[in-house]
């Protein structure tokens, strides 16, 4: 990239080796798988070892899960969701942007005169991305991004901070996305995350729910057992993403909720 060097200045954000503090308990409570075709309700797993740290937990029930699962995961991630559509069709023609946690990079083409770089911390996913799209795609953790801060337009970050085990770990992913944003006015950042609530969706879940729960995810083949996967989300209240977006020291510019999620745009 001739006119813009994105690459880490190393004086970014090192969460790598962020916390050893251990994951939160997870409750039994009913539960349906999200693929849900043909089943009947399960419960949360309950764990019997001692507590792991919040890294280890999450790659048993997150980075793991999608590795096994990205070819499945990916067939059932086309359609962009309306506002995150929006937000990058408004980005003035030529800006420079993030999309972390891109998955299968299905956001990377909505506005063909902007510049995504797209990163996932699944290799499997990035390989798919990098399959179906042109962008330029990287395997990379979003407490460890390796982009020099102050360096882009806008970032989107699409159903992930969810999958983070404690609060202080989803506030540093929250900051490490604005560190990558200039500081200059009209640089924005959009974050979407699970909501507690979402009584009217087949999940289920209204105030009362647990925040810290295991969703399982039932792969399906032809002529094979099926195969499920239980991946950790923490289920955000109404609130508390912008809680974590200002904690993180940033500036929450609007937010609202949107298909099960909340979400806001912040800003530096």
């Amino acid at each position: 990239m001739s006119q813009l060097d994105l690459g880490s200045s190393g004086d970014g954000p090192t969460g790598a080796q962020l916390d050893a503090q251990p994951r939160p308990p997870i409750s039994k409570a009913p539960m349906v798988s999200e693929e849900g075709r043909g089943m009947s309700q399960e419960t949360m797993q309950q764990p019997n070892n001692p507590p792991e740290t919040a890294e280890a937990y999450e790659d048993t029930h997150v980075h793991s899960v999608y590795e096994a699962i990205a070819p499945h995961f990916s067939a059932t991630r086309h359609k962009p969701w309306p506002l995150v559509e929006r937000f990058l069709l408004s980005q003035p023609p030529g800006s420079i942007g993030l999309d972390v946690g891109c998955g299968n990079g299905k956001y990377l083409p909505v506005n063909p005169s902007l510049f995504i770089l797209g990163s996932d911390r699944s290799a499997s996913l990035v390989r798919l991305a990098a399959a179906r799209h042109s962008g330029e795609v990287a395997v990379a953790d979003g407490l460890a991004l390796p982009y020099r801060p102050a360096a882009v337009d806008f970032v989107i970050s699409i159903a992930v901070v969810h999958h983070l085990s404690t609060r202080h770990r989803r506030q540093e992913a929250i900051a490490a996305l604005l560190a990558c944003l200039h500081p200059g006015p009209g640089a924005r950042a959009l974050i979407y995350a699970w909501a507690l609530e979402q009584s009217s969706s087949r999940r289920g879940w209204d105030e009362s729910s647990q925040q810290d729960t295991l969703v399982p995810w039932v792969m399906r083949r032809k002529g094979e057992p099926d195969a499920t996967f239980q991946r950790y989300y923490h289920l955000y209240r109404e609130g508390e993403l912008d809680e974590d977006v200002r904690a993180a020291g940033g500036t929450c510019c609007e937010s609202g909720y949107e298909k099960d999620n909340w979400w806001v745009i912040c800003s530096r």
